[in-house]
Parts: C-alpha cells; sequence; structure tokens
C-alpha cells in the first residue's frame, strides 16, 4: 500500500561536535556500530564502500530475535555535509519498502551541528512510526557518543 504524497519521517537535532566528527560517526563502520539501532540491539558487522553507487549491509542483533540485515545504495556522499542512500531490509516485512535516507549536516555555532534527517517515503504509517522509534533511539545513543568524545 503506498500514500500519495508519501509517509515521511523527518527528525532534526543539535549534536554538541564538530561536522567532521558528526559525519565520521555516520559513516565509518567502527563508529556506526557504536550507535546505530534502538536501544538493546547490537551492530557485530558493518560492510561499506562509502561512494555514491558503493553499497552497505548492516547486520543488526536485536535483544532477542535473529540476527537481520539492513542494505543499501549510496546515492550522495559529500562530507562534512551530506549522506543519502537507499535503505531495505534483507529480508523485508510485507508491509516494507525501500526508502530513501538523507542526511544533512550544518554548523550551528561554535562546535555544534545541526543534523537534518529525512526518510521516505513509507509504505504504512505502522512502518514509519517503528522507524521513528528507532531511529530516536540511534540518535539518542549518538549524541551521547559524540558528547563522551568532546568531553573526554
Amino acid at each position: 500500500m503506498t500514500h500519495e504524497g508519501g509517509l515521511r519521517l523527518h527528525l532534526q537535532r543539535v549534536l554538541h561536535a564538530p561536522r567532521p566528527a558528526v559525519f565520521r560517526a555516520l559513516t565509518e563502520p567502527r563508529e556506526l556500530a557504536k550507535w546505530w539501532g534502538p536501544d538493546g540491539f547490537t551492530i557485530p558487522r558493518v560492510e561499506s564502500d562509502l561512494r555514491p553507487g558503493g553499497g552497505y549491509r548492516i547486520a543488526m542483533q536485536p535483544p532477542e530475535g535473529v540476527l537481520f540485515h539492513l542494505v543499501g545504495e549510496f546515492l550522495e556522499v559529500d562530507p562534512p555535509e551530506r549522506l543519502s542512500y537507499t535503505f531495505r531490509w534483507e529480508d523485508p516485512d510485507p508491509e516494507d519498502q525501500e526508502t530513501v535516507v538523507t542526511l544533512s549536516l550544518r554548523d550551528v555555532g561554535g562546535t555544534s551541528v545541526e543534523l537534518v534527517f529525512d526518510q521516505g517515503d513509507f509504505a504504512t504509517e505502522r512502518r514509519r512510526a517503528l522507524h521513528e522509534e528507532g531511529w530516536t533511539q540511534g540518535l539518542d545513543k549518538l549524541e551521547e557518543l559524540l558528547s563522551s568524545a568532546t568531553s573526554a
């Protein structure tokens, strides 16, 4: 089921770290594995060919349950300002469809960065809400990771 007008997810967050550090956390496999996913999930493996047309594959392990994978292709890689990629589950739920994630970074004084996150279009409101919860928890972990790195 596809909605006319598109079901989209839009999040904004101010992160207290320099833009290059934020971009690294969004793109380097070792850094990404530290914050990616909802609370309780671990990321045992991240494969990434960070260039337009390059692919990625992220292994996600829920606290209880079977390991699953997220895959996609990088559409735009413009460090340290913008990153865009396709997002799909290897074994999708019947309500899933491939979406596009776009992350934009803008300096907002000193060493703070505004992260603007967009993802869509989703097939159902239920799947959009599920992604909103997961991304919100992941971005909370990213914010904590960057704060501890800058205060260390």
